[in-house]
């Protein structure tokens, strides 16, 4: 018996419903099924083991969001059609459709130079083709081109439901409570001014709650030092298995992750050449752990040292500073480590790994969060905030941290 939708249990938002006809088709389609084995937050259960959670969730979540800002908008007049009900609805669900394997983390090792919203459009553009132009709007949404600009903000602000979703789930997976956010409030308060979106001011509250939530979870999970280590330990692993594939070594590669090690790809190649895309979307997660276990045995002393310490959780020492390390600092360790492992001086970089992060929880200038208040006056919430705290947040916060096996001194 055919049913209007279908109800999928989430263990944020509750019951979800999965309306019959296009949405419940894109989430069918493999495309989109793909999401379920890339992780959303990459190689963060290694510190978090309750962090496995997938891309896929936070899409479903995500959209059932923008359901509800949707119903709330309208229910203070703000003309939303069907059409572009449906187009937000398909744009935040497919927003995140372009990610590659363990998500961030290998954003650029896999592909040169290209990001996943890049890479989602083109994933709407070619779903759009096979659903007969019926993602038209949520493509014009999702690029920022459709003629009501608070739909894109809904969908990429800083205050949009991608970030509302991730930050409860992200949360809840791992367990650090600092994430939780009154996401239910934040919706409710949610108006439109000049076609920008803004915060009514019973709102404040709970936005000054979401961006320090959110510079929490930065630092404490998605920054984390080892979360950090762990990630460019991976890294590392796939940037000397594309050097190996690409100077004639042999080595044990599935077919889809196959391409990308031999092959430095463009923008342009994704676009014109059929074959990349389609290797692109059966690259999943399984794909690069898969590897990585067969490359623990392999020859090169590199590639198997790096392989074994992320599959058995020998990660390397991480130190982190508030100021770039010395040479006087690095050069001894990196000494050692050539040595050690019989390394020539471009060699070492995959051993002994420099770096930076940063984060700055709201940006100035950048998709401003207005709070409006009730003579019809619109205040930065920088500004309107009576916390120190949310001026303070605003401003960039740079640390940098080597890693390094742990057997070697500092």
């Amino acid at each position: 018996m055919n049913t209007s939708s279908k109800i999928l249990n989430d263990p944020i938002h509750g019951f979800i419903r999965l309306p019959k006809g296009i949405i419940f088709d894109l989430i069918e389609h493999p495309y989109f099924q793909r999401l379920r084995r890339i992780s959303q937050l990459g190689l963060s259960s290694l510190v978090y083991p309750g962090a496995y959670h997938t891309r896929f969730h936070h899409a479903i979540g995500a959209m059932h969001l923008m359901t509800k800002a949707i119903e709330s908008l309208r229910s203070k007049g703000h003309e939303i059609t069907d059409e572009e009900s449906l187009g937000a609805e398909i744009a935040i669900l497919l927003h995140d459709i372009g990610h590659g394997p363990f998500s961030h983390a290998l954003e650029h090792s896999i592909s040169h130079n290209i990001s996943h919203e890049q890479i989602s459009s083109l994933f709407m553009k070619k779903l759009n083709k096979e659903f007969d132009g019926k993602l038209d709007i949520a493509i014009q949404i999702f690029e920022g081109n459709y003629k009501k600009n608070f739909l894109h903000q809904l969908v990429s602000s800083q205050l949009d439901v991608d970030r509302m979703d991730y930050l409860k789930r992200d949360s809840f997976y791992s367990g650090v409570q600092e994430g939780i956010i009154g996401s239910e409030r934040i919706i409710h308060m949610l108006n439109i001014v000049d076609d920008n979106l803004v915060v009514e001011s019973k709102g404040i509250y709970s936005v000054e709650k979401f961006l320090i939530a959110r510079r929490l979870m930065y630092w404490q999970v998605y920054f984390h030092k080892t979360v950090v280590c762990a990630e460019q330990m991976l890294i590392q692993i796939l940037k000397r298995a594309k050097k190996l594939s690409q100077t004639g070594t042999d080595l044990f590669t599935t077919t889809a992750l196959k391409k990308f090690l031999e092959n430095n790809y463009s923008l342009s190649n994704f676009e014109d050449d059929k074959s990349v895309f389609n290797s692109f979307s059966q690259l999943d997660d399984f794909d690069i752990m898969t590897c990585i276990k067969e490359w623990k045995d392999h020859k090169d002393v590199i590639l198997s040292t790096l392989s074994n310490n992320i599959i058995d959780r020998k990660l390397f020492k991480v130190v982190v500073n508030d100021k770039p390390f010395d040479q006087e600092t690095v050069n001894p360790i990196k000494e050692q480590v050539k040595i050690k492992y019989s390394l020539n001086s471009s060699e070492v970089n995959y051993m002994f790994i420099e770096g930076q992060i940063s984060n700055d929880a709201y940006k100035l200038n950048d998709s401003d969060i207005k709070i409006f208040y009730k003579d019809g006056s619109l205040l930065d919430i920088s500004k309107a905030s009576d916390q120190d705290a949310i001026s303070a947040i605003s401003k960039k916060v740079k640390k940098f941290f080597i890693c390094y096996p742990k057997d070697f001194k500092n």
